[in-house]
């Protein structure tokens, strides 16, 4: 038998030894009756026992100790109080019940902690029909979930969910975005943060001796302990990971500068909605000079880059005031971006063919692109189910469970094989199951009523319950979520987003929004919204019919049927400014489907226009990340296809990567970006175009027109 099985079924009857006691035991009666110690010798069962006891509590599964006076373990007491095991009741109501259930649904297969909230979601709704009967919700889609991609990353998560649980230094090698060298880093792992389609790692960085964020995709090679003791830190009493989810990008580090920057009127609703956490927002001051109409956003920041490109993106529609040096910065870019997009561009050769399709991609990789709960979880959920169905006399179904459980028949008939040994003591067993075609059989102890109650949530599955809470919450309707998420942080005792994960879903507020939306989206009800075109600058107003939201790379969306226009519509719900909605009923529409596998999980419109882009040698290693390059040249750049619906749209991106990008072709998009970065530079400094000479061409065999060819 494997050592892991021999543990499991070790720790199942040191439960259920204390369980069927109702008292406290001694060391010595533990060693003598519970299943896997009897034959160990006294200090192969102090180590052991030490070591289960850590595992337990590491699974939120903690034995009281009553200390014995002279400090000898034969002498002290053990007992598990039932609090310590069972998941208080949660009263939920037929509409949160559903609205949790199909979130299940609606992330399944998009979600890394899936199977763990699967289970969550088995204890939650003990004694109820499965969770994956009830009827689709058809209101709410996701196009983009916090998945891991590939089994090597999912493998890293499950890593640093313990280290951060037992306060575990760890060690890895870490690639930094300025080299793409290999780093070794020592962390004190603090919490997971989910934004922006990607996972990060906060903790202390010992080599920096400060607070840091770690991408996890940037995490290479093993992630091992640094040490062998139970603890390596204290918990860090000031530290508060709510703030991560709110702040900037420009705000990931160690604040150290603060910058005012005007925001013209017609935006500044849309920087408030965004932005009011990572600032403040004010009126100017009498005598400050400012370009024309608007409000002052004062922000923190600790990286410049990140804050240029979000005001560059901008356009004229925002300007650094202060400091003296930022702005500087903005126009210099400014200008460099209109001098590498006039005249000719050259590029270096290129050193790599075109790729392919990433190896590990396609259905067989998504498989194993999930967190895996604890088997004991696992075991803990079947061991209710089967001793549940003795008191029905209801008959167990194999496939049934395949589904619940989302595993293979082959790990059932291994888990039960397990459980078949797990005892009291005393030749006393749990259950006795017995598998027949699709049936299964089983007999039960009378203490094995122990188990026919649910069992506290383990760690990796309250995190997996909240997180998707916070991921869907505000856009179910009727808070139904909401509510439910209040009730189960007072069954647990304890926020699960405070003490390991937190999704930061969006960065902007649109709560608001999306209540009234989901309200007319249950009713049938027209809305009429102020919808902001930000490539165009422009404002325009539309009666919709909601049919839908759904979540994708860049935010929330509402599918709709736009009555202006007579054809379907996606609106972005941080673009709409206001939204009425009104008595008006519409008749729904066959076949209003959100198309879930296309822009909106992509990130790009798939239509017949798209720009060859040049990204700098500096800016490369972190545009590979977004993007899958066409070609790698010798210096270090890269070429991207970017496919875009509007040259405004594309000025606008190209801006954001502040000079580390030029558009090559087609010709009229290279000139719309010259011209607007000349108008641009115009308004900024007064008078004309300020000399700035492009990048140093690449000598040799550098192309000599702005046209790449493979």
């Amino acid at each position: 038998m494997a050592k892991d099985t021999e543990k499991l079924i070790r720790q199942l009857s040191l439960i259920s030894f204390l369980m069927a006691k109702r008292r406290p035991v001694t060391a010595l009666e533990i060693k003598r009756d519970v299943e896997g110690y009897s034959e160990m010798n006294d200090d192969a069962f102090a180590r052991r026992f030490y070591a289960d006891r850590a595992e337990l509590e590491a699974l939120g599964i903690e034995l009281r100790v009553d200390r014995a006076v002279d400090g000898f373990y034969e002498a002290e007491n053990y007992s598990l109080p039932p609090e310590n095991f069972y998941l208080p009741s949660v009263q939920f109501t037929d509409r949160e019940l559903a609205s949790l259930t199909t979130a299940l649904k609606m992330l399944d297969g998009q979600f890394a902690y899936a199977e763990p909230l699967r289970l969550a979601l088995q204890q939650l709704t003990w004694g109820r029909p499965s969770p994956l009967s009830a009827p689709d919700e058809t209101s709410i889609h996701i196009a983009v979930g916090p998945d891991v991609e590939g089994r090597e990353l999912s493998q890293r998560l499950s890593k640093i969910e313990n280290a951060i649980f037992r306060r575990k230094t760890i060690l890895f090698e870490y690639k930094t975005i300025s080299t793409g060298a290999k780093e070794k880093r020592k962390v004190d792992p603090y919490h997971l943060l989910y934004r922006g389609g990607q996972f990060y790692m906060i903790g202390h960085s010992h080599e920096r001796d400060e607070q840091r964020m770690f991408k996890l995709s940037r995490i290479e090679g093993k992630i091992s302990y640094a040490s062998k003791a139970e603890h390596d830190f204290p918990p860090p009493e000031d530290f508060d990971p709510r703030k991560y989810a709110t702040m900037a990008e420009w705000q990931f580090g160690q604040t150290s500068q603060s910058a005012s920057i005007w925001i013209s009127e017609r935006v500044a609703w849309l920087v408030e909605r965004h932005f009011s956490r990572a600032g403040t927002i004010r009126a100017p001051r009498r005598g400050e000079a400012v370009p024309g109409k608007g409000v002052i956003f004062e922000t923190e920041f600790t990286e410049s880059a990140p804050l240029i490109a979000w005001v560059l993106g901008l356009g004229p529609r925002a300007r650094v005031l202060e400091p003296a040096n930022l702005a500087e910065d903005v126009q210099e870019r400014v200008a460099r971006i209109a001098a590498e997009h006039d005249g000719e561009f050259a590029i270096a050769p290129k050193i790599a063919r075109r790729r392919g399709p990433a190896a590990g991609s396609g259905a067989a990789a998504d498989a194993e692109n999930s967190i895996r709960p604890e088997r004991f979880a696992r075991l803990i959920t079947l061991a209710g189910i089967l001793i549940g169905a003795t008191h029905t006399g209801a008959t167990v179904s194999m496939s049934q469970l395949v589904v619940d459980l989302n595993v293979s028949r082959e790990e059932i008939e291994e888990d039960i094989e397990v459980l078949n040994v797990v005892n009291f003591g005393g030749g006393s067993y749990v259950l006795f199951a017995q598998i027949e075609d699709d049936e299964i059989s089983v007999d039960s102890e009378p203490y094995s009523d122990n188990f026919a109650r649910p069992a506290r949530l383990l760690p990796l599955e309250a995190k997996a319950l909240i997180a998707a809470i916070d991921l869907l919450g505000e856009y179910f309707p009727n808070d139904s979520l909401l509510t439910a998420r209040k009730k189960v942080v007072t069954a647990l005792g304890e926020d699960p987003a405070t003490s390991g994960l937190q999704i930061a879903a969006t960065q902007a507020d649109d709560s608001e929004i999306s209540t009234l939306i989901s309200q007319a989206i249950q009713g049938h009800l027209l809305v009429e919204i102020e919808h902001y075109k930000e490539d165009q600058d422009t404002f325009t107003k539309r009666t919709i019919e909601p049919y839908s939201l759904m979540n994708g790379r860049e935010g929330w969306y509402v599918h709709t049927w736009d009555r202006e226009r007579e054809a379907p519509r996606d609106f972005r719900l941080d673009r709409i400014k206001t939204a009425d909605v009104t008595n008006e009923t519409f008749v729904v529409r066959d076949g209003m489907m959100p198309d879930l596998d296309g822009w909106a999980r992509s990130g790009t419109l798939s239509t017949g226009t798209s720009a060859k882009i040049w990204i700098s040698p500096d800016r490369a290693p972190r545009a590979k990340e977004e993007y899958e390059p066409s070609l790698e040249l010798k210096d270090g750049a890269i070429l991207i296809d970017l496919p875009y619906g509007g040259v405004n749209w594309l000025v606008s991106e190209i801006f954001k990567f502040g000079a580390d990008a030029v558009v090559l072709e087609p010709a009229d998009a290279r000139e719309a970006v010259r011209d607007a970065a000349k108008a641009l530079s115009t308004e900024i400094d007064g008078g004309g175009v300020k000399a700035a000479s492009a990048r140093p061409r690449p000598s040799g065999d550098a192309h000599k027109k702005p046209v790449a060819t493979a």
